[in-house]
């Protein structure tokens, strides 16, 4: 049973919710929130992989590349799929937004900033190496670590704006008409923060999230990771019915990573 909290599960229900849009883009935060073809993808996949790093103590690239070899066909990126290929794991200098994707573990674990900077770049850096790929996992574990200790958005939104040069100065509702799909972090990463921005509790940040298009699954998890730890509280019925979708292992692993690390 996953507990109803600041957790990681915030994140996975993004992309859960946000996977039947991510190619069929929808315009709007009026849609069915619970379409049966909803599935977890590749930012579920990592988020736990990362999770169980910080859980157990194990390396980044050996465990995120073990994970991605044994759940494939999740929707893996080009550059990850051939790094999935090779034994070397060496980074490949990407600044897609996996690297934030999978990140939200690193932000409920840690009690002092300076740490969950540093986890969050080495989390990255196995394969995001790029400075914008470094930058944008860190923006995003930042913000949920200031989010679950109880800061404003305001707050936030200065520390973000201060600390990595993101312009967070712009509505959704300028940007949707003729937001893309752009899967760089530089290109997501701050829309999926404004979409927290601007949302009134867990379930509208992730319509809000979804309502741009463009990489749809992503934002939504980047967008829920942060809103599940600012709000504290998902509705029973979403985390059931993402829950009912996920491997019995990944449900494991956040119960444990909930009963370690989130502190209500």
């Amino acid at each position: 049973m996953i507990s109803n909290s600041n957790a990681i599960i915030g994140a996975v229900i993004g992309d859960v919710i946000g996977s039947v849009f991510e190619w069929n883009n929808i315009k709007s935060t009026d849609f069915d929130f619970f379409k049966p073809k909803c599935d977890f993808t590749d930012d579920t996949v990592l988020t736990i992989a990362v999770a169980d790093c910080i859980l157990n103590k194990k390396d980044f690239a050996k465990t995120i590349w073990e994970y991605g070899r044994k759940y494939r066909e999740r929707g893996y990126g080009g550059s990850f799929r051939n790094w999935l290929k090779e034994d070397n794991l060496k980074p490949y200098g990407s600044f897609g937004n996996g690297s934030a994707m999978r990140v939200s573990a690193v932000g409920l674990a840690f009690n002092d900033i300076e740490t969950v900077m540093e986890v969050a770049k080495e989390s990255a850096e196995v394969t995001h190496n790029h400075p914008e790929g470094v930058k944008g996992a860190q923006a995003t574990a930042t913000a949920i670590f200031l989010a679950r200790r109880g800061k404003s958005k305001q707050e936030i939104k200065d520390y973000i704006t201060q600390t990595f040069d993101y312009n967070l100065d712009f509505t959704l509702d300028e940007i949707r008409p003729n937001y893309k799909f752009d899967v760089t972090c530089q290109g997501s990463v701050p829309q999926a923060i404004v979409a927290f921005f601007e949302s009134s509790d867990f379930e509208n940040a992730i319509r809000l999230a979804i309502s741009i298009g463009g990489d749809s699954d992503t934002i939504a998890c980047i967008t829920g990771g942060i809103a599940s730890a600012f709000y504290r509280h998902i509705p029973n019925e979403i985390i059931d019915f993402v829950v009912d979708k996920l491997p019995s292992e990944y449900i494991e692993i956040m119960n444990k990573f909930d009963q370690q690390y989130i502190r209500n």
